[in-house]
């Protein structure tokens, strides 16, 4: 086992979710996990606390980056133009290693029920770290938490789009959560 080989904490996600795809999340060990990335279990917990928290591995990075976008959006960009430019910001920092992992973490979480809690979880944490940022920005608390929330729906939903398409495609995240947005944005018009 490499002691201190780059892209340890990649490896351990993926060996993780093909683990839970394979024998299910709750008979998937640390041990297991660290020896199918090729590390020791103290590399393991140098990463991660515990298996749990494999799910939500760069929920940090993503939350840092929306929030960002959405503070350096222009002054006089509408809450949703400002969550727009957090969607961008955070779709530029998804790669093919995303895309790849995508449709196995989703069979993964799909068929367990802890793996689905956590999920929510991270979607109800990132969606208020956008309605924070925009609340920093002056919006008022419903119509931050409200742009938040469609903006977690755009990513999620841009995110299901591009994730399983074309693999061999060289089309952008961004792309398909703004697409999404813009259709959130379009659905909210038609509730009068």
């Amino acid at each position: 086992m490499g002691r201190w080989e780059p892209g340890a904490r990649e490896r351990l996600v993926m060996a993780a979710v093909d683990l839970f795809i394979e024998q299910g999340y709750d008979a998937t060990t640390v041990a297991q996990i660290a020896e199918r990335a090729g590390v020791t279990k103290s590399t393991f917990f140098r990463h991660f606390p515990d298996k749990r928290e494999l799910l939500v591995a760069g929920q940090e990075t993503l939350s840092r980056l929306l929030t960002e976008g959405i503070a350096e959006a222009p002054g006089t960009a509408s809450p949703l133009e400002a969550v727009a430019a957090g969607l961008e910001r955070a779709s530029g920092a998804m790669g093919p290693m995303n895309r790849e992992l995508a449709p196995r973490l989703k069979a993964a979480v799909a068929a367990s029920t802890e793996l689905q809690e956590r999920d929510v979880l991270k979607s109800v944490s990132l969606a208020a770290a956008m309605a924070a940022a925009l609340t920093a920005r002056g919006v008022p608390g419903p119509t931050a938490a409200l742009a938040g929330e469609l903006g977690m729906l755009a990513f999620k939903r841009g995110f299901a789009e591009w994730s399983e398409g074309d693999r061999d495609a060289e089309d952008e995240l961004a792309g398909h959560t703004l697409a999404a947005l813009d259709e959130l944005r379009a659905a909210s018009a038609t509730l009068g």
